[in-house]
């Protein structure tokens, strides 16, 4: 099933939003989409780098048959880590796709680096357009750099929190086995406490008996 380029543009001008979408951004993608383009199905639904479906024959080693066949790419479900949005991104891509992304050095570099007209599925398009979006917000933003002293104290900060929450962590553990034990231990202590003085009365009385045959 396929889909075509004019359908693609809407769906992907709603879903980055028509308010938010640069001028230029959407020149770039009016350009790289052709209203005639026409894209496999399965391919809006992650990221392929130009792998699609591959038609030929399948050749007998008898007679020289040929019957018609396809190849389909060799696809993969990822969790891809996003430094830009600092969150997992779950696509689907291809081996391919997954070679082009180690090259670039991520999956923001990838979509950053590639043009818009090797990205020729949705979503691809989707997250390029998003991430050079956020890329422009970021390079508005101000940034305040620290001294080495505050970055030292910043450190140690951090450090005694994970000591301190390491702490608490130990102390509730302790907590929960008092909790558990403690009470069976005292059940056990009490019962072992009756056992020997109920000995000891026994070990007096036959005491006092062995005494008075004697006498």
């Amino acid at each position: 099933m396929a889909f075509r380029g004019k359908e693609m543009m809407k769906k992907l001008v709603k879903k980055v939003g028509a308010e938010t979408l640069t001028p230029e951004l959407k020149e770039k993608l009016k350009a790289c989409v052709p209203d005639s383009k026409v894209v496999m199905g399965r391919a809006k639904r992650g990221l392929y780098a130009g792998r699609h479906i591959q038609y030929g024959n399948r050749v007998s080693e008898d007679g020289g048959n040929k019957s018609r066949r396809c190849w389909k790419p060799n696809v993969q479900e990822k969790r891809l880590f996003s430094y830009i949005f600092d969150r997992h991104i779950k696509v689907k891509v291809t081996t391919h796709a997954l070679r082009c992304i180690d090259k670039a050095g991520g999956i923001d570099e990838y979509l950053l680096k590639t043009p818009y007209q090797k990205m020729d599925t949705e979503m691809g398009l989707f997250w390029k357009t998003k991430v050079e979006q956020r890329y422009a917000e970021l390079g508005q933003m101000e940034v305040a750099f620290f001294n080495p002293e505050d970055e030292a104290k910043f450190e140690q900060g951090f450090k005694d929190l994970n000591i301190a929450k390491k702490e608490a962590r130990r102390e509730a553990r302790k907590e929960a086995r008092r909790k558990m034990y403690g009470d069976k231990g005292g059940e056990e202590k009490g019962e072992e406490e009756a056992s020997l003085e109920a000995g000891g009365s026994e070990s007096h009385q036959d005491d006092h008996g062995w005494l008075e045959a004697n006498a």
